[in-house]
């Protein structure tokens, strides 16, 4: 095995590509120079294309995390009724966040591997009128389930004026995403997943609605107040240092989703989601999540005759490939391989083919090349998937 080479297959942070890296090796500027201001005014269309947005996307130098904080922090406050559909441990995260801010929370809880349906949603808002907003995962990183929000922003505004909060940073960039059309309120996304970044940036837009909220809040927090980088945007600045290194690799970002074409980007995600999910069935190793419910940039796999902990090390000892496990109750139960942003069909075989041996030295006696060969037929048939 060479030592330097490694192959990063996780939820996240995920592969930046070489040109995003010479991108952000550009000589450091002034974060307050013209220069700047002309790289966010340069950034500004492309990140509403991939919000499916008219809003301005707004940039700040944080984590996916920050992005939820900032979600509760500008909508709701102590004593507020809210629900949040806990899908996974990032439904649980928001359920957290705000519980530190003294909001009275109302859970749905619903079986990790499997989405929040539109009718629990509804259900959930007649018992509880009072809510201000909904809380969701669009895409739950850690059990790879892709929640239908479009559908439960329908449920959320024909059964109330509640607020629909999305956290997508899991899928933003990789998956279709129609925040206006949807009526998604908030939605916020990270730069180290499919939006092909280091981690560093956090991303958020809100509808027209939402500012209404968000302007009658007298505490908003303040490194965390919308309202300040939706008014310095309107500058083409931010109110607090930017990470400006990572706003030029996510200018060449963007530009290589647009090179593709987003339509292409979300076709290829389907696929690689597709492929993967076709191999371990042929293997006969169990799927977390059912395939109406799968996501195109995680995949989350439950094995029933091998140790999933002992596969994540195999596969790094034999090949330095990094697959993910579980998290909390599932921690050594499933393993979850992401294919998202920087992530082509040919990496998704090249991976299959290093966990069937894995698998097979783990100890599951398998046809070595089954599950390739299931997801290479899948490829040959991606007509399907454009």
């Amino acid at each position: 095995m060479l030592k330097d080479q490694q192959y990063l297959r996780i939820p996240g942070p995920t592969p930046v590509p070489p040109s995003v890296q010479r991108a952000m090796a550009q000589p450091m500027v002034g974060h307050r120079a013209s220069e700047t201001a002309e790289l966010i005014r340069r950034i500004r269309p492309g990140l509403k294309k991939v919000f499916g947005t008219e809003q301005d996307v707004m940039i700040f130098a944080g984590s996916g995390t920050s992005g939820l904080e900032a979600a509760v922090v500008n909508t709701v406050g102590e004593g507020d009724e809210v629900i949040v559909a806990v899908t996974g441990a990032f439904g649980r995260r928001f359920v957290k966040i705000l519980d530190a801010y003294g909001v009275n929370v109302h859970e749905i809880e619903t079986e990790w591997g499997h989405s929040v349906t539109p009718d629990e949603v509804r259900e959930a808002l007649k018992n509880h009128p009072e809510a201000k907003a909904v809380f969701a995962t669009f895409c739950e990183t850690s059990t790879g389930v892709l929640n239908p929000v479009a559908e439960l922003a329908q449920a959320v505004h024909e059964e109330s004026d509640a607020l629909f909060i999305v956290d997508g940073v899991s899928c933003i960039g990789g998956v279709d995403s129609k925040m206006d059309e949807w009526g998604i309120d908030i939605l916020v996304t990270g730069s180290q997943k499919a939006m092909m970044l280091p981690g560093g940036l956090m991303f958020a837009a809100c509808s027209e609605r939402t500012w209404n909220v968000i302007e009658a809040n007298p505490r908003r927090g303040f490194y965390l107040d919308f309202t300040k980088y939706r008014d310095n945007l309107k500058k083409d600045s931010t109110p607090f240092t930017p990470a400006t290194s990572l706003l030029y690799g996510l200018e060449q970002a963007i530009r290589l989703i647009e090179e593709e074409g987003f339509e292409e980007v979300i076709a290829r995600h389907e696929l690689m989601k597709d492929m993967t999910r076709a191999a371990y069935k042929a293997l006969g190793v169990p799927l977390l999540a059912n395939d109406e419910d799968a996501s195109p940039t995680v995949t989350a796999v439950r094995p029933d005759a091998f140790d999933a902990a002992k596969l994540r090390k195999v596969l790094k000892e034999e090949f330095n490939l990094i697959i993910a496990g579980g998290q909390e109750h599932l921690k050594d139960a499933i393993f979850r391989i992401g294919h998202m942003g920087y992530c082509s069909p040919g990496d998704v075989l090249q991976t299959l083919a290093m966990i069937e041996i894995g698998i097979f030295k783990s100890g599951m006696e398998i046809e070595l090349g089954k599950g390739v060969a299931a997801a290479q037929q899948v490829y040959l048939g991606k007509g399907d998937h454009q």
